[in-house]
């Protein structure tokens, strides 16, 4: 049975008294931020960036597939972001939604996880539910946040909740939204696990307890490795492909149409996103703890991470049989988001072929209709805008490589004005003289 605050807290959440406290307002905590208000409840959204929470209040978005009217709409039924963490004292439930990217070592950082907690526990209160959602390695919730929600006299699964509940969110994927997609939660204990449940199950229409916050932790993975791989065995099996004359994408359609036993996953220029580049590595270092070697998650992943060079050894071969040399040359690279029809730049593979072409002596640019300027990152550098795509301006450069296939490109006006074209996502599948495969 749950304690009687427990009990007081799913009813709070019940009957839509309580107030949803979302730590991070991006790609996860925006859109579920839109959800729970547009079911009735007061949401307080914090995030560290300033300019961020002024766009928000003043009913803007700063996410391409969010749209304003969203966000202005939620602002009339009471949203309100803050910078303030003092303010998780005004909420019942606090759900964090910040960044688990890797340090220079492939190693997990956990700074965003546990400066977010340490700010906010000075201000926690009895009757509350903390909800991680950032991916990350078996044992954090357990391990990082556990302590530190009593370190002042709390007591977890008594008079304070803690549950771990893997964010699952696509952008750009129109055939799911928030609440159609199944949400795994996972307790600190039984009583946590209750109030896991009930703060989901009012927002989301499948709410799937699994025994911890360890096995819901190691879900995530699961399903971010199992990609990975994949994606991995599939780049390889292209290197292959090419190199006997093979097209990849015909065998993969091929393939597909055996109804049982296959699955079709398609090879690209490398991975990006903040989800499959980086959450197999936190199972790859949890497990050097219990002296494991996870060699099928690196192999993968060293795969993975050759794919931007491979493609750029494939526009140098391309231009060599032209009779020139990369250095020098004019390169456009098509698509720089990690996925198309997105705006999202996070570990994007375009990104590192730009960089691989400029460290080879060629001028690079590029084009993509949903990053106008490129934006400030930690570590990629470029003063550039995107080139509007016409006859003229693609007959001005030496290559051009799809990065990212965007619905939005003219791939007709491409093929038919590129000196070279270099594809690395199987848009051009008839033979050309001007397209090489990559």
């Amino acid at each position: 049975m749950p304690s009687p605050i427990a009990k007081d807290l799913i009813d709070r959440i019940k009957n839509r008294e309580s107030i949803i406290g979302i730590v991070g307002l991006g790609y996860v905590g925006l859109p579920l931020m839109l959800r729970y208000c547009a079911i009735g409840f007061r949401v307080l959204g914090i995030d560290i960036d300033g300019n961020k929470v002024d766009k928000l209040n003043a009913g803007e978005s700063y996410i391409e597939h969010i749209p304003a009217r969203g966000i202005a709409h939620a602002r009339e039924t009471g949203f309100e972001a803050t910078t303030d963490f003092e303010r998780v004292g005004e909420c019942d439930a606090i759900i964090l939604c910040v960044p688990t990217p890797l340090n220079k070592h492939r190693e997990p950082d956990m700074s965003f996880v546990i400066n977010t907690t340490d700010a906010i526990k000075k201000y926690l209160r009895i009757g509350q539910v903390v909800s991680l959602e950032s991916t990350t390695y078996p044992g954090t919730t357990e391990e990082e946040l556990l302590p530190r929600l009593q370190e002042g006299g709390l007591e977890v699964g008594n008079n304070i909740f803690l549950v771990y509940s893997p964010e699952r969110e696509d952008p750009g994927n129109g055939k799911f939204e928030t609440r159609s997609i199944p949400k795994i939660v996972g307790g600190q204990t039984p009583g946590c696990r209750k109030v896991g449940i009930a703060l989901y199950e009012a927002a989301i229409d499948r709410v799937v307890p699994v025994s911890s916050t360890k096995a819901a932790e190691m879900t995530k993975l699961l399903e971010n490795i199992h990609r990975a791989v994949n994606i991995g065995l599939v780049n390889e099996m292209k290197i292959v492909a090419t190199r006997m004359g093979i097209d990849i994408f015909e065998v993969i359609d091929a393939a597909s149409t055996k109804p049982f036993g296959f699955t079709a996953y398609y090879p690209g220029p490398g991975l990006g996103g903040h989800c499959i580049p980086i959450d197999p590595f936190y199972l790859t270092w949890k497990a050097r703890e219990y002296g494991l070697h996870t060699r099928f998650i690196e192999l993968s992943g060293e795969v993975n991470k050759a794919m931007p060079e491979y493609v750029v050894a494939r526009l140098t071969e391309g231009l060599n049989q032209q009779g020139k040399a990369l250095k020098g040359c004019r390169v456009l690279v098509l698509g720089i988001a990690y996925k198309k029809n997105v705006d999202d730049m996070r570990e994007s593979p375009s990104v590192e072929i730009m960089e691989l072409i400029r460290a080879r002596g060629a001028t690079v640019a590029y084009s993509d209709p949903h990053v106008p300027v490129f934006p400030k990152m930690r570590e990629h550098h470029f003063e550039l805008s995107s080139v509007p795509l016409d006859g003229e301006s693609l007959c001005g450069f030496d290559a051009v490589v799809l990065a990212t296939d965007h619905d939005s490109f003219d791939y007709l006006l491409i093929r038919q004005h590129a000196k070279l074209l270099v594809d690395s996502r199987g848009r051009y599948r008839s033979p050309e003289a001007n397209v090489v495969k990559a």
